[in-house]
């Protein structure tokens, strides 16, 4: 099967790999011409235009996106859409919110043009573990596009589906990273309780170990955490600042949008902000009254 990929960062360039291991024909690009050059050097195509990717596909054209959510997808569509024929199928592959990709199929519809949703998780293994993909459109459309999806997932018959409707598969993979911000902080905060023990003179990562193998609490996430734990044991140098690419945000707006209760995940987003506050006004405050209406005292910044 043949397919145009753009945006070639680290997921990109990976999936590219997995295609090509597959069998299939990749036409890709990137703003970053080495990014191009190097994925041509293992086997694709490359384009140093979009519009040249669109002139060595075949029709129906199959034009799979890897880029940031938001206004870049928005401006690759309308620098695409002029290069591609009614029946082509846009793909997005990215963590876009599924409100703004429904919006996006409807306007694409009036130009003959198919779109996509695949909510795409499993990061920098996904090129050898293969990927877990959550795909929303138009039934027949998806059902072109199998072959990519059996290639990409961990196998044919598992780790992708058909979720539903337009927007379904975006909906989908942002609870799915709602879900995996709650898991996250439960690790990070079991994990610092063990620190702090320090009369035990634990081993995080034998601990770690210890749970990969028959406790219910086993995962993948645990499995890269005693990595990390192996390599680093305290962690030193890293920077207590955790980004969140979105979809945290808009899991925790949709739940009270639906009126669900959705606690762990609203904090652990929570807890994701607070690790940015490096001025901790909030707590400075707190400190301040306590002295304030109970004559408790304050730590200056040079006794921290």
């Amino acid at each position: 099967m043949e397919l145009g990929l753009i945006g070639l960062g680290r997921m990109g360039a990976n999936m590219t790999k997995r295609l090509l291991q597959g069998g299939h024909r990749v036409v890709c690009y990137d703003r970053n011409p080495e990014a191009v050059r190097r994925v041509a050097g293992e086997g694709a195509v490359g384009a140093d235009l979009p519009a040249t990717l669109a002139e060595q596909l075949p029709g129906p054209r199959i034009v799979w996106l890897m880029i940031p959510a938001g206004d870049p997808v928005d401006r690759m569509i309308q620098t695409m859409a002029p290069f591609l024929s009614a029946g082509d199928v846009i793909v997005d592959g990215g963590n876009s919110n599924y409100k703004d990709t429904m919006r996006r199929v409807a306007k694409l519809k009036e130009q003959g043009l198919h779109f996509v949703d695949v909510g795409t998780s499993g990061g920098i293994w996904g090129v050898t573990e293969g990927y877990s993909l959550m795909v929303g459109g138009d039934p027949d459309v998806v059902g072109r596009l199998r072959p990519l999806f059996e290639t990409l997932a961990p196998a044919p018959d598992r780790g992708w589906g058909y979720v539903g409707p337009s927007g379904a598969g975006h909906f989908v993979k942002m609870i799915h990273n709602g879900i995996e911000y709650g898991l996250m902080q439960a690790y990070a905060e079991g994990f610092a309780i063990l620190k702090q023990k320090a009369e035990l003179g634990l081993d995080l990562h034998q601990v770690a170990e210890i749970w990969r193998h028959g406790s219910v609490v086993r995962s993948w996430l645990l499995d890269r955490i005693s990595d990390a734990l192996a390599d680093q044991p305290d962690l030193s140098g890293i920077a207590p600042y955790v980004a969140d690419s979105g979809e945290g945000r808009w899991t925790v707006f949709e739940a009270i949008d639906l009126d669900v209760a959705a606690p762990v995940i609203s904090l652990s987003l929570l807890a994701r902000l607070r690790s940015r506050d490096q001025d901790a006004f909030a707590d400075k405050l707190l400190a301040v009254m306590r002295d304030r209406f109970g004559g408790h005292g304050v730590r200056r910044e040079e006794q921290v």
